[in-house]
Formats: structure tokens, sequence, C-alpha cells
């Protein structure tokens, strides 16, 4: 039976964006902590005096200088019992995930080493950016022991909602959420694209389901996801069939066998942009691999850009390539080619993908098999799981 339809929250259903609220949950303790911001630039000479702002394209960048960087420097910084706020550039990188440069330009349009001035002199790195950063700086908090933040795409929408919310919360959420999938031995999921079904295995192999959930606590080393608010697992082996949509709109086929994309056929749009695609996968092989299913926990409105919208309870991911941020194997020296160590997600939700239905998606452990989402809404169980009033 279809579950009955959530009642969404909107944006008026949010408290007022906190900058002092959002720091201080999520980095608790942060007192006496040094803060960096970075963010990411085609043209890095643009950061000279903030030359950047006059780029109205740049709207990212901007919310990292008004919302971040001008808060800190008026009086929040001391607020906190932070210390720093310096913002720095870098040259975008192209790509999800790709790692970055080591060469960043400050304020002054000097020339810096992020090793040498940026990770090893500050305790806190929110990186705001095009591209999404968190596999790169994951290994690089690792290694200077740093914590940090990652929120590319950022926009109005996000400061309003996903950036809003109390982070123990959503913590809490998750928690429940995880606790419902962790050790599952399969999912199956059940793909609709113009009246012709696909279905896509993923094994899991028992293994303990793992969090975003926006805490960096302590002064364990570790990078945010932020917005956050998902259930993850790294597969350990896929197969089956299963529609994507690429960024322009065409729509195409993956196979999959052994845990990786192996071939796409074209159903509707740009044949070239699928014969690139094929292509990649041929000379790259690893660039199809399965490395992530992710399932959002949190009741957030669409903002038009994955990292919120993959949190969406409802929704669900996969993502293929870099996996190392996420516990797993493929690491950017597996790839032949350096351009191609991409970790890139492909959402499943009625905004992204409204050609797509997720039929069904259902979690097999042990003799058990339970329904976990069904038409983009959460099941029964997880609705029980985490402590929503079931549909009728």
């Amino acid at each position: 039976m279809k579950p009955t339809p959530i009642v969404r929250r909107t944006i008026e259903d949010f408290p007022k964006f906190d900058l002092e609220q959002l720091l201080g949950t999520v980095f608790e303790p942060i007192q006496g902590c040094r803060v960096a911001i970075l963010i990411d630039l085609a043209d890095t000479s643009q950061m000279r005096d903030f030359a950047f702002l006059q780029n109205p394209k740049l709207s990212v960048q901007r919310k990292a200088y008004e919302v971040f960087y001008q808060s800190l420097k008026q009086g929040l910084a001391e607020k906190l019992g932070v210390t720093g706020g310096e913002m720095f550039a870098y040259q975008e990188t192209g790509g999800s995930n790709l790692d970055l440069p080591d060469e960043a330009i400050d304020s002054t349009g000097t020339a810096i080493s992020l090793k040498e001035s940026v990770y090893t002199q500050y305790d806190l790195i929110l990186c705001i950016s095009t591209f999404s950063a968190t596999a790169p700086l994951t290994a690089f908090a690792k290694e200077f022991g740093f914590r940090g933040a990652t929120l590319h795409g950022l926009n109005d929408i996000i400061l309003a909602t996903g950036l809003a919310v109390d982070y123990r919360d959503v913590s809490q959420e998750a928690e429940k959420m995880r606790l419902a999938l962790t050790n599952a031995d399969s999912f199956e999921i059940d793909f609709e694209l113009d009246n012709t079904q696909y279905q896509l295995t993923i094994q899991c192999s028992g293994q303990d389901a793992q969090k975003s959930h926006g805490l960096c606590l302590g002064r364990t080393p570790d990078i945010a996801n932020l917005p956050a608010g998902e259930v993850y697992f790294v597969p350990t082996g896929a197969s089956g069939k299963f529609p994507m949509k690429f960024d322009d709109g065409t729509l195409a086929i993956m196979e999959v066998t052994d845990g990786r994309i192996t071939t796409a056929t074209l159903i509707a749009g740009d044949a070239t942009l699928v014969e690139a695609f094929n292509h990649k996968l041929k000379i790259d092989p690893v660039t199809g691999e399965i490395g992530e299913l992710g399932f959002g926990t949190q009741d957030l409105p669409v903002s038009g850009r994955d990292i919120q919208d993959e949190k969406v309870l409802g929704t669900l991911h996969v993502a293929t390539g870099r996996s190392d941020h996420l516990g797993g194997h493929l690491t950017p020296d597996l790839f032949a080619e350096k351009l191609h160590a991409t970790h890139d997600d492909i959402l499943f939700s009625p905004s992204k993908t409204p050609e797509i239905c997720v039929k069904q998606a259902r979690m097999v452990r042990g003799d058990t098999t339970e329904v976990v989402i069904q038409d983009f809404e959460p099941s029964n169980y997880l609705r029980d799981a985490i402590g929503q009033e079931p549909s009728q």
C-alpha cells in the first residue's frame, strides 16, 4: 500500500538562521579555536581586495563573504571565543571531491601554501565552494589535525532551512534511522522510467550503517558536510540496471556488474554525452564503481542544490567514484587520470528526477525484508523507527 505523503515543512516553519548557534553547536567545543574560510574561484586573482564580489555569478562565494567572513570579523568571533576568520581562495577543481591545489590567494593578493599557512595554522576550516571538497579536506584533516565543514552550493534556501536547524536534533534523528538500517545485507531498488521497470541490487554485507549528522565535536580531526542528515553505506557490490539523468536532462540506462557501471544506453537526449560517458568507463573503469548508497533523514524544503536535497527524507542517492572519505577503498591514485577521481552523487527525488520514480526500495537483513521507501515516501517501517506516525 502506498504510504500517505508526509506534510512537508516550508521555509516559514524553520527558526531564523543563527550562525553563532550553528558554529557553536557543530564544533563544540569551539572556544580558543582559530578559524579560516576557504572559497574556490576560476580566477583566483579576484580574491585580492575581494574583487570577486563584483561578479554576480559568484553567489556562493558572496555568501561566504557576507554571512561567514563579515560576521566573524564584526563581532561573532569574539562572542564565540575564536580568532582568525581570514579568507583564502584556491583554484576551483572543476569536479566534485577532486584533490585540491596547494596554492591559494589571500585578500592582499599574496600566494600562500594551504598546507603551510592554513592546514597547519588553523583549528577550524570552513570551505564554502562551488565544487564539493569533502573528500580531500577529510584526508587533510586527518593528516594535519584540524576540524571543519564543507558547505558547497550554499544559497538562501539552505541558509534559511538546512543550516537553521539544531544539529543535535538532526544527529538524534539520523541515529534512529541508522539503527533501522544498520547491518543490512543488501538493498533492492525498483525504478520506473517511461513505464519500464529496472532494478538495482546493492550489497552491503551486514556492515554498520554510517551517518552524516553535522556534528564535529571534541578535538578529533573530522569534516562535517553541511547541510547534513543522511544514513549511508559503502557498497561491497552491486548489480542490475538503473536509469540516470545527466545534468542537461539526458536520460540513459546504466548497466551495473560486479559493483561498477559498465555501460550506459541512451534513452533520450544527447547521444554524444552518453558516448563520452562510455568512453570514460572504458579507459578508466573505476569511475563507474558504486561507492555509496545514501538515504535522506531530514524534513527539508527543496533547495535546488543536491547538497541539501539528498538529505530529504524519502530520497535516496547512489554515488560513483572516490570513496576513501567514507571509509571505502577507492583513493585518487587508483584512477587512470587525476581529473577522473571524483565522487559524484546521483540523486533520485521528485524535484531532481521527476521522470524517474523510485517505486520501492527494500532492505534485506537476514531472513527479513523491509520496504524502506515507496514512491519517494518513507515506509511505515521507517516512520515507526524515527518516531513519525505511520501512514494508514
